[in-house]
């Protein structure tokens, strides 16, 4: 690794004593000035010795094999009211010439230090940010509408822009490559950069994002609302499993192998009525009631201002759902956004919550700040950005349907399918979770099909997708970019992916 340095006799510690003049350069960075930048600390990290303060001992373990690095950790203060904290981490050595930028999770205020890692071992520079408040609650928000801008956008770009100035000025090679990865939140933040801010990364992965912020918060406040007064509506996790099983009884075939997996729970149609219970209520059954509620997560009821559908969850995601319907983060963030971000009341209780109201009213007062629904990437597009998205299609946290839309609308507005697929494609994952976890293929490398992409003009076919059962693989498929999916040829196992090819339903 070249490192600038500032005289012949730096040069010489260079040679005889790299840990020291590692450390000092590393150190100097302690007095780098940047308009509304704070450095308030620059050190190396011995190999394997990072531990993050204040977290959990047992953690440590998954930094051990860390290379040697700058931490470089400052406050950004783009306004008055801004406090935001990030940390920037720079290989000592063997540096890839590369950035990576990682993403959050629901109001989380917090650094992502377990993110950083991989980039890291990867020989990228990697940062991450607090979104500049501390605490996954939204609670900043009351009397800091900049707070919430910082949130909402402005803390990943500043970070952006720091950590490249940072690094141009610890490298004397200049960076090749930036990008960008996150999931749920963090996939909410990688589309704001590729709509608000598309010069900030060459490539962009945005995994589950959370792109219709106030529409998922009110789907889930309106069946949680539903069932807190309605009790006996409650489906339970025999309930539940009854619903699952169904699902892929009536949809697992669809395209035309047996494997507990759903290809494509949108044209999945479950005739409820037969789980209703008979006058007997003989057998594994659904009241009346609890049909209802099942029919209500699985709709999804339009928004009266832009008429656009709020997505429900698909037929497959069943055994994520709990008693009072969508996860228990999906309340708990939905509750937040209206009681800090819509009526800034934090005695907002969720009785008080009407959607066709309050649907409406929640995307008027986000005005574009949280949502990311603009599906106008033409300026992405034409910087040569390279954008992968996915989805697991069983996800009981936020709709998979969110994403089709959104891709449906980019579509639309640009085009077409041709017109996009060149720097847009998305990933439909059957049978997983939110993230991750589930029954089907859930764990693959978008970061490297990403670096093919952008450097090496070699476009995602597919993306190869593994299911293991103790750390062993024991399933794999390709994900197929939307909306093509992954069609059995007709011979070898169905536990293989080289066995399926990607077609156009």
């Amino acid at each position: 690794m070249l490192i600038r340095i500032p005289s012949w006799s730096a040069i010489f510690l260079v040679l005889l004593l790299p840990s020291a003049a590692f450390a000092q350069f590393c150190e100097s960075l302690n007095s780098l000035s940047l308009p509304n930048v704070i450095v308030d600390r620059a050190e190396v990290v011995a190999a394997g010795s990072f531990s993050p303060s204040g977290g959990n001992p047992n953690s440590s373990s998954r930094y051990q094999d860390l290379p040697a690095f700058c931490r470089v950790l400052l406050t950004l203060t783009p306004t008055p009211d801004s406090d935001i904290k990030m940390e920037l981490w720079l290989p000592t050595d063997n540096w890839n010439g590369k950035y990576l930028a990682v993403g959050n999770g629901a109001f989380t205020g917090n650094v992502r230090h377990s993110a950083m890692a991989m980039p890291l071992s990867r020989g990228y520079a990697s940062s991450s940010t607090d979104t500049g408040h501390l605490g996954n609650t939204a609670s900043f928000a009351l009397g800091h509408p900049q707070k919430v801008y910082d949130f909402a956008w402005r803390a990943v770009h500043e970070m952006a822009v720091t950590s490249k100035a940072l690094i141009d000025t610890y490298y004397d090679d200049g960076l090749r490559y930036s990008y960008f990865t996150g999931c749920s939140a963090g996939g909410r933040q990688a589309m704001k950069e590729a709509q608000r801010f598309p010069a900030d990364f060459d490539g962009i992965v945005a995994g589950a994002p959370g792109l219709d912020w106030t529409g998922r918060a009110a789907a889930a406040l309106r069946i949680a609302t539903h069932l807190e007064s309605n009790p006996s509506a409650r489906l339970k996790q025999a309930q539940r499993e009854l619903l699952y099983r169904t699902a892929l009884d009536s949809c697992d075939t669809n395209d035309g192998v047996q494997d507990g997996l759903i290809s494509n729970p949108a044209q999945c149609d479950i005739d409820l009525e037969i789980l209703k219970c008979d006058s007997n209520n003989a057998g594994a059954c659904l009241s009346e009631a609890q049909v209802n509620t099942a029919k209500m997560i699985y709709s999804s009821p339009i928004n009266p201002r832009t008429s656009r559908p709020i997505t429900g969850l698909l037929p497959g995601s069943e055994l994520g759902w709990t008693d009072l319907g969508w996860t228990q983060s999906a309340r708990v963030t939905g509750l937040e956004q209206y009681r800090y971000l819509v009526y800034e009341d934090e005695d907002w209780t969720i009785d008080r919550f009407e959607f066709d109201r309050d649907v409406a009213g929640a995307e008027r007062k986000d005005d574009d700040t949280l949502n990311a629904l603009n599906p106008d990437l033409f300026e992405f597009v034409d910087l040569g950005g390279k954008l992968i998205a996915y989805h697991g299609w069983s996800d009981p946290q936020i709709s998979p349907a969110n994403a089709t839309q959104y891709y449906e609308r980019v579509s639309t507005v640009m085009g077409g399918r041709e017109k996009i697929h060149d720097s847009m494609r998305l990933f439909m994952a059957p049978g997983m979770g939110h993230c991750a976890g589930g029954p089907g293929p859930n764990s693959f490398d978008s970061l490297t099909a990403l670096e093919n992409w952008v450097e090496k003009d070699i476009a995602p076919d597919s993306i190869i997708a593994v299911h293991r059962t103790d750390g062993a693989v024991d399933r794999s498929r390709p994900l197929c970019p939307y909306p093509e999916l992954a069609v059995y040829n007709g011979s070898g196992s169905t536990n293989e992916a080289e066995n399926f090819v990607c077609r156009n339903p």
